[in-house]
């Protein structure tokens, strides 16, 4: 049994952490007057994305402290879920709005991002600065197999649907119980997602882990302020969204798959690439892909569920063909590319150019 590794003494917040909060309070502020008091449809929408943005990334940053009192692989799956806290508030929000199109673009979205906006700028950026990235191939390959099992499971309602099948009139039915399914199955992956391996994953995250600055108090304080702060800037944001989408011609589609996606999946974002960047590129590989795989088994179902015990707009996992086309060549190319351990920048490239390609698909709808 190893000895629990020794930390420097937290020292508090350093000038990053003063800019980040500092700038949070000013945007929270900002989304508030023009939420409130007004300053036209486009200001209050710009307000609100870039508060709930910084806000995902307190959280993270809050998540990030707590360290190695969780343990590493305990902080990587909770940043990932709780990462996912601001898109769980704006699409609670939106499906009471009735804006189902743009929660259902928002999900794919999400997958989208991560999977091919995200992985590939960490490509990029990593491979450019430190040539070929290296990616313990069997926990790539354990990876890819979960997220392309739970995305197919996401996506089988809309194929009975596609299909015409004797389930098609049962679609809520078919979803709640898909929804079960993938929650039962992200409970039974957890035990093997929190375990303190001692292989070289676990030991590379170990060793570029930096040590908690910030005392456990400070931390757990500020991921709960940010959490409950989050609630409130997601229900501004989603009433900004339907005027300003309105204003500059925006369909729901894309307003899902693209603003509203990247807006609620800032730490995966800024954090894979800053990973990357550092040379830390299996670490980077599990925040992003962590995403999407929790997107997939919990995310989307618990929405599903929620819609209907809520009394909101009802949620199904019955997507447009367009959508499942997308989110399967996500995951497949994702698959491919990780699936042998390696990836450089031109890989990452052709990745970010696929998901260009896509999101110019949905700008009409």
């Amino acid at each position: 049994m190893t000895a629990p590794a020794q930390h420097a003494p937290a020292q508090g917040l350093d000038r990053s952490d003063l800019i980040l909060l500092g700038g949070t309070a000013a945007a929270i502020v900002a989304a508030a007057l023009t939420h409130f008091v007004g300053g036209g449809d486009i200001l209050a929408f710009l307000a609100s994305a870039v508060a709930v943005t910084l806000l995902a990334a307190v959280v993270g940053r809050s998540v990030e402290q707590l360290g190695d009192r969780f343990g590493p692989s305990a902080t990587g799956v909770l940043q990932s879920a709780l990462g996912n806290l601001p898109e769980l508030f704006i699409a609670l929000f939106a499906l009471k709005a009735g804006l189902v199109a743009v929660v259902q673009a928002a999900l794919i979205g999400s997958i989208l991002a991560n999977l091919m906006l995200v992985l590939g700028l960490s490509f990029v950026v990593g491979g450019l600065r430190h040539g070929t990235q290296h990616i313990n191939s069997a926990r790539a390959q354990h990876i890819g197999v979960m997220l392309f099992v739970s995305v197919a499971a996401m996506v089988m309602p809309s194929v009975a649907a596609f299909i015409h099948s004797p389930a098609e009139p049962h679609e809520n039915t078919l979803s709640v119980i898909a929804s079960v399914i993938l929650i039962a199955l992200f409970a039974l992956s957890l035990p093997a997602s929190l375990r303190r391996d001692e292989g070289s994953h676990e030991s590379d995250v170990s060793a570029h882990h930096e040590p908690p600055r910030w005392p456990l108090a400070m931390a757990i304080g500020l991921l709960a302020g940010s959490g409950l702060a989050a609630a409130f800037v997601s229900d501004w944001f989603v009433t900004a969204l339907e005027p300003a989408m309105k204003t500059l011609g925006i369909s729901e589609a894309f307003a899902g798959l693209v603003i509203v996606a990247i807006a609620g999946n800032a730490i995966e974002n800024v954090v894979g690439i800053q990973l990357a960047a550092k040379g830390q590129s299996e670490y980077a590989f599990a925040v992003v892909i962590n995403s999407p795989l929790q997107i997939a088994l919990v995310l989307a179902p618990l929405l599903v569920i929620l819609s209907n015990l809520l009394g909101f707009a009802t949620l199904t996992l019955v997507f447009s063909p367009l959508l499942v086309a997308a989110v399967l060549l996500a995951v497949i190319l994702s698959v491919l590319i990780t699936f042998d351990g390696h990836s450089n920048w031109l890989e990452g490239a052709a990745l970010i150019g696929l998901y260009g390609v896509v999101a110019a698909t949905f700008w009409w709808g």
